[in-house]
C-alpha cells in the first residue's frame, strides 16, 4: 500500500495514494495506525484531474488532512509557491481552498478555508448524572462541543476513560459524522475526537476543525471578527473568523515526514 505521512502541527496523518474501496478504508486505516503508532488519522487521496480529492477513513471532514493533501498535490505537481489548491474533501459540501506557502525546507505554511458552521448554539448535555449547557458547533462532516473550565465537564480532561465514553455517547445523540470535545482554557485547547465511521478515539495533538469551531463560537458570541491563536499539545493553530461574511480561515503548517 503506497502512502505518505505528514505532520500538520503534530496531528500525524497518513495519506494513501492508491484506490481503496470505501468499505475497506477503515480496516486499511487501522492497519496503518497499528504499524505507525504516531499516526492519528488516515485519508485516501486521488490526485488526478483538475480537482484532487481526499476522503477520510471514516468519511468525516478534517482540516489538518486537507492542508496535508494540498501539500502532497503541490509536491507531486511541482507547483510554484505560493499557490491555492482546491480539494474535494469528505464531509464538505463545496470544494475546500487551501493556500500554501513555503516556510523553510519542506515545511508548508497553510491556510484552509473552513466549511461554514451550520449552527452554533447552546445545548444541554448529560453524562454520569451531571448535566450542563455547552456550546455545540456543527460543521459539514464534523461537530464540536466546547468545554470551558467553569463547566463541571471540564473535569473530564483529567479522566480520559470517562471523556472517551462521553464523546461516544454525545456523538450518538447528535448523529455526528465525527465529534470533538474541545477543552478550552484561555488560549489553550486540548482536543478529543471520535470518528464513528472508523471507530477511532484520539486525544489529538492538534485539531484544525475544532480550533476553527472555537473561533466560530467566539465570533458568534461577540458579533465581531475573531483572530485568535490556540496552543495545543502539538503546537499552535490560528483561526480567523468573520461572522459578517461567515468566512473562517484556519492557519497552520504541515510537512512530510
Amino acid at each position: 500500500m503506497r502512502y505518505r505521512i505528514f505532520d500538520p502541527t503534530g496531528n500525524i496523518t497518513a495519506l494513501v495514494e492508491e484506490a481503496v474501496d470505501v468499505s475497506r478504508q477503515p480496516s486499511v486505516a487501522a492497519d496503518i495506525m497499528q504499524k505507525h503508532s504516531n499516526v492519528e488519522q488516515v485519508g485516501f487521496v486521488s490526485l488526478d484531474g483538475d480537482l484532487p480529492a481526499l476522503r477520510m477513513a471514516g468519511g468525516e471532514f478534517c482540516g489538518n488532512a486537507s492542508m496535508s493533501a494540498a501539500a502532497l498535490f503541490a509536491l507531486e505537481q511541482n507547483l510554484p509557491l505560493p499557490t491555492t489548491v482546491k480539494l474535494s474533501v469528505s464531509g464538505a459540501l463545496e470544494p475546500v481552498a487551501v493556500h500554501l506557502e513555503r516556510r523553510e525546507g519542506e515545511i508548508f505554511c497553510a491556510a484552509v478555508r473552513m466549511p461554514p458552521a451550520r449552527s452554533v448554539q447552546k445545548q444541554t448535555f448529560a453524562f454520569a448524572d451531571v448535566s450542563d449547557d455547552l456550546t455545540a458547533v456543527r460543521l459539514d462532516g464534523i461537530s464540536h462541543i466546547l468545554i470551558e473550565p467553569e463547566s463541571p465537564f471540564f473535569a473530564l480532561l483529567a479522566d480520559h476513560s470517562a471523556a472517551e465514553s462521553a464523546v461516544r455517547q454525545w456523538s450518538e445523540a447528535l448523529n455526528a459524522d465525527g465529534l470533538g470535545l474541545m477543552f478550552v482554557s484561555g488560549n489553550s485547547l486540548t482536543p478529543l475526537v471520535f470518528v464513528p465511521g472508523c471507530d477511532t478515539v484520539f486525544w489529538e495533538t492538534s485539531c484544525a476543525s475544532g480550533t476553527a469551531a472555537a473561533g466560530m463560537a467566539l465570533a458568534a458570541e461577540t458579533g465581531e471578527k475573531i483572530d485568535r491563536s490556540f496552543t495545543e499539545p502539538g503546537g499552535t493553530l490560528r483561526v480567523v473568523s468573520d461572522p459578517s461574511t461567515r468566512e473562517t480561515w484556519l492557519h497552520g503548517s504541515t510537512k512530510q515526514i
